[in-house]
């Protein structure tokens, strides 16, 4: 008889075991469909320093699953108060990098200034601003606000609706 209850006791704490195994694993599924999805972090608010580029350097990032291009002007490259970002002393190009036509990225080419759509041919000025080809219009601006030298994408500041405002 002490032999039998050594071996229910054996089979209660084995299955007790695998009970809160199961338990723990099934916590953390839990767990994980309660955390936000990867897509929507990365739909909240981007900051991103403009202070250690350099004149004619363009900075590729990605927000929403879309490629954001900034670009900081050269003096001789030509300014456009519709579509120019200004942050301290520098004018910056702030656009969602997907061409207007069918939503190919464009290349930057520095030597001619400009982006290149290799899809159909169309050609976009360092302002984003479509000058040839079938573009139907300007590359979209993404919401912004400048807080001193950073930008945060994202967040509709003022220098963004005072953009948005000139395009209507």
């Amino acid at each position: 008889m002490a032999v039998e209850q050594n071996r229910r006791d054996f089979i209660g704490m084995a299955l007790g075991g695998v009970t809160a195994v199961g338990g723990v694993i099934a916590l953390g599924a839990m767990k994980k469909t309660w955390d936000p999805l990867p897509s929507v972090q990365s739909a909240g608010f981007i900051t991103v320093d403009l202070s250690p580029m350099q004149e004619g350097e363009l900075k590729t990032l990605q927000w929403r699953g879309k490629p954001i291009f900034i670009l900081k002007k050269t003096a001789d490259m030509k300014k456009n108060e519709n579509r120019d970002v200004v942050a301290g002393n520098s004018n910056y190009t702030v656009i969602i990098g997907l061409c207007t036509h069918l939503g190919c990225i464009p290349t930057w080419i520095p030597a001619r200034k400009e982006f290149s759509c290799a899809c159909h041919g169309g050609v976009f000025d360092a302002s984003g601003v479509n000058t040839f080809g079938p573009p139907p219009r300007p590359m979209d601006i993404p919401p912004f606000k400048i807080d001193g030298e950073k930008l945060v994408l994202g967040e509709e500041g003022p220098e963004y609706q005072k953009l948005t405002a000139k395009k209507a």
